[in-house]
C-alpha cells in the first residue's frame, strides 16, 4: 500500500507539472482551427433552412401568449427511447437560430453518433451549436474532438472540469486526480439539457448512448425526460450560459491532448463525415419519424399538456467550492422543500437509494408526524442495477427505511413483460380503490405523455441472472408530491447528487401533469414489474428476535457487517391475489418471499455486494 501511495503521489506531481499548456501552443491550435473551418453556410435563408417542427411551433405559440404574471407552457413526458430520440431529432432539424446541449455521458455508439451528426448538419446550415459535456465520461477521444474543433466557427464544444486539462483520463491519472484534488475531481456536471432557439428544451435522465434510447441489444435503461416549450426555456438558456462561461468549462484547444492532436493534424486534416452505424436501419427509421409531421403530431404534440408555472432549477457550477452556500445547490434545496411540504403522499423514483444526512432527517420528521404521508419508492433491484456497489449501501440500511422513514419500496425486476395491467378491469394501483378509470390502461396505452412505456430492448448484464434474455435497469429520477406538483430531472436520491454533482430538472405545478407522472411511476411498481420489499415473515419467535438483534448490531458496525439474515427481504405476488401493501394484515397470505437478491445467480458480484455491505458504508458519498 505504501508503494502504491508513493507511485500515486509521484504521478500526481508529474501530471500537475504537465497540466499547463503554453499560450503559444493555444494560439497555434486556434490559428489552425480558424484556417480549417468552413465559414460558408449551406443555406442563406433567414430561418437557416429549418425543417418543419410542430414541437417548436407549439413552443413559440406558448411564448407569444405568455405574460410575466401568466406563463403558458406545453409539456410532455418522453417515456420511451423512440419518442425521446425522435423528439430530439425533430427539434435539431427544426432549429432556426441556436442549439445548446449539456450532458454527462456521450458515447460514440449509434445514438451518440447520430445526434452528433445532426448537430454538425445544423451548424453547416447556419445554426449556432454549443455542446458542453462533462469530461470524465464524454467523448474521451482527442482525434474526434480535434475533428469537431475544425468543423465550423458556429460549432463549439467545451468539456467541463477536465482532469489534468485533458480530454482522456487513463486509469493512473484517474487515481492521481483522486489523490491530488479529491473535491474538485469528484464534482461532476450531471446536468442534461437540449435547448433549441431558447424556446423549447428537453431535460431529464437521458445521456447520449444507445442504452438510453432502447438501442442496446442486452440492457436498456428505463428512463424519463420532459420536453417543455414556453418561457421556462429562457431560464434554461441563462443556466446554460452560466455553465458555458464558467472557468471549469474548457475549450478544446485548451486541452493538452486535443491541442497536441490539432497541431499534429494541421489545417488540411480530414473533416467531419457522416458516420457509419452498426444498425443503419433503426437510424433511418428514427430520421424518417422525425421528418414525418403526422408521426410527430400523433406521438408528441397531441399528447402534450398545457400548464402554467414551470420552474427550471440547476445547481451552480463548482458547488463543492462553497459547500456551506445553499444557493449553489438550488435543485437539491427545492427537492427537500417539496418533500417537507408533503401532506398525503410522496411518490419517488430513483435508481439509487442512499440517503444523505439531510434526507434522513427530513424523512424521519415526516414519518414521526401524526398524519405521516405515505412514501412510495420505485428503485432498482440487484438484478436490474448496473451499480451493484451503490445497491449494497442501500441494502445495508433497508431496515431503517422501514422503521425510521416508513418507506414502501418496490424494486425493479430485470425483465419487464408487455402485458395488460388489469384482470377483469380491476386496477393494480394499490394506492387507490379499484376502478375502471385511466389508471387501468396497459403500459403501451398509459397516458404517460409523449410516447408509450415500452422500449425496444434492455441492456448489459451487471450480474448473471437465472433466466436469459434482455434486461432493463431503472435510470429515471422523478418525484410527485400530493398529486399537485412534480419534478423530473437528473437528481438521484443519494449523497453524490446532494453534495458533489451539479444537477438540474423541472418542477411543474399542475395536477394533470402530476397525475400522468404518478401513473407512469406507479406502473413500474406493479407486481409484473417489481418485487415488494417487506419485513421477513416471523417464523421461530425467539431465534427470529435474536437474529434481528444481531442484524441491528451488525448493521451499525463500519466493518465486519456480514450477518446474512436481514430484517427485510423481497416478495412476489401469489397467483390469483390482488396486490397488497406491506403493512396490510393479509400481505403474507398473498405474497411469497423470493430472497434478498431474486433472479441473481450466486456469483462473485453477489459476494462483492455482501462485502460492500460490510465495508462500503464510508464510501456512500462518492459511489
Amino acid at each position: 500500500m505504501r508503494r502504491i501511495a508513493l507511485v500515486l503521489l509521484l504521478a500526481t506531481a508529474a501530471f500537475a507539472q504537465g497540466c499547463t499548456l503554453s499560450h503559444a501552443n493555444i494560439r497555434k491550435a486556434d490559428a489552425i482551427v480558424m484556417q480549417a473551418q468552413d465559414a460558408v453556410p449551406t443555406c442563406h435563408q433567414p430561418d437557416n433552412c429549418a425543417a418543419p417542427s410542430a414541437l417548436l411551433d407549439q413552443a413559440n405559440a406558448e411564448l407569444a401568449s405568455s405574460t410575466a404574471d401568466a406563463p403558458h407552457h406545453a409539456i410532455g413526458l418522453l417515456e420511451d427511447g423512440e419518442s425521446a430520440m425522435v423528439a430530439r431529432l425533430n427539434l435539431i432539424r427544426g432549429a432556426r437560430h441556436s442549439i445548446d446541449v449539456q450532458t454527462y455521458i456521450w458515447q460514440q455508439d449509434d445514438a451518440g453518433k447520430l445526434i452528433l451528426d445532426q448537430l454538425v448538419e445544423a451548424a453547416r446550415r447556419g445554426v449556432k451549436v454549443r455542446i458542453l459535456a462533462d469530461q470524465l465520461f464524454a467523448f474521451g477521444d482527442a482525434k474526434l474532438l480535434a475533428t469537431l474543433a475544425r468543423t465550423r466557427a458556429n460549432f463549439e464544444v467545451r468539456l467541463y472540469n477536465p482532469t489534468f486539462r485533458k480530454a482522456h483520463t487513463p486509469p493512473l491519472e484517474f487515481a492521481a486526480g483522486v489523490v491530488c484534488c479529491f473535491l474538485r475531481f469528484n464534482q461532476r456536471m450531471h446536468n442534461k439539457l437540449l435547448l433549441v432557439d431558447d424556446a423549447i428544451g428537453i431535460t431529464g435522465g437521458r445521456n447520449y448512448e444507445d442504452r438510453y434510447f432502447d438501442w442496446n441489444d442486452e440492457f436498456d435503461y428505463r428512463d424519463r425526460d420532459v420536453v417543455v416549450g414556453g418561457p421556462v426555456a429562457r431560464t434554461m438558456a441563462t443556466s446554460f450560459d452560466t455553465f458555458w462561461n464558467h472557468k471549469r468549462s474548457v475549450p478544446l484547444t485548451h486541452l493538452r491532448d486535443v491541442n497536441r492532436q490539432i497541431r499534429s493534424d494541421g489545417p488540411d486534416a480530414p473533416r467531419w463525415v457522416e458516420p457509419a452505424y452498426s444498425r443503419p436501419d433503426r437510424v433511418s427509421d428514427a430520421l424518417a419519424e422525425a421528418a414525418d409531421p403526422q408521426w410527430v403530431q400523433e406521438h408528441l404534440v397531441a399528447n402534450s399538456i398545457p400548464v402554467g408555472r414551470v420552474d427550471y432549477l440547476s445547481d451552480l457550477p463548482g458547488k463543492t467550492e462553497k459547500p456551506a452556500d445553499r444557493e449553489d445547490r438550488e435543485l437539491t434545496g427545492r427537492i427537500m422543500g417539496m418533500l417537507s411540504a408533503a401532506r398525503r403522499e410522496v411518490v419517488l423514483q430513483t435508481p439509487y437509494l442512499v440517503l444523505s444526512d439531510r434526507a434522513k432527517k427530513l424523512f424521519r420528521a415526516l414519518h414521526k408526524r401524526p398524519d405521516a404521508p405515505r412514501v412510495v419508492v420505485s428503485t432498482n433491484s440487484l438484478a436490474s442495477t448496473d451499480a451493484f456497489a451503490v445497491y449494497a449501501i442501500s441494502y445495508k440500511h433497508r431496515k431503517a427505511y422501514f422503521t425510521k422513514y416508513g418507506f414502501e419500496i418496490y424494486e425493479m425486476k430485470p425483465q419487464v413483460e408487455d402485458r395488460p395491467d388489469t384482470d377483469e378491469g380491476v386496477s393494480y394501483d394499490v394506492f387507490h380503490a379499484p376502478s375502471g378509470g385511466r389508471r387501468n390502461a396497459s403500459p403501451s396505452e398509459e397516458p404517460g405523455l409523449f410516447g408509450s412505456r415500452n422500449g425496444r430492448g434492455r441492456r448489459n448484464r451487471p450480474a448473471p441472472l437465472r433466466t436469459a434474455g434482455m434486461r432493463i435497469g431503472l435510470h429515471a429520477k422523478s418525484i410527485v408530491v400530493d398529486d399537485s406538483f412534480a419534478m423530473v430531472g437528473t437528481h438521484n436520491f443519494d449523497p453524490r447528487s446532494d453534495h458533489y454533482n451539479t444537477e438540474s430538472g423541472v418542477v411543474v405545478y399542475d395536477r394533470p401533469f402530476a397525475d400522468a407522472l404518478r401513473a407512469s411511476i406507479m406502473s413500474d411498481t406493479r407486481p409484473e414489474n417489481a418485487w415488494v420489499v417487506a419485513p421477513r415473515k416471523p417464523t421461530i419467535p425467539v431465534l427470529g428476535q435474536i437474529s434481528e438483534a444481531l442484524g441491528d448490531v451488525s448493521e451499525k458496525l463500519p466493518l465486519f457487517d456480514l450477518w446474512p439474515f436481514r430484517y427485510t427481504t423481497n416478495y412476489d405476488l401469489n397467483p390469483g391475489c390482488m396486490p397488497k401493501r406491506p403493512n396490510d394484515a393479509q400481505f403474507f397470505q398473498c405474497y411469497h418471499a423470493v430472497g434478498d437478491f431474486p433472479e441473481v445467480n450466486l456469483s462473485l458480484k453477489m459476494i462483492y455486494t455482501r462485502l460492500l455491505t460490510a465495508f462500503g458504508s464510508a464510501s456512500s458519498g462518492i459511489l
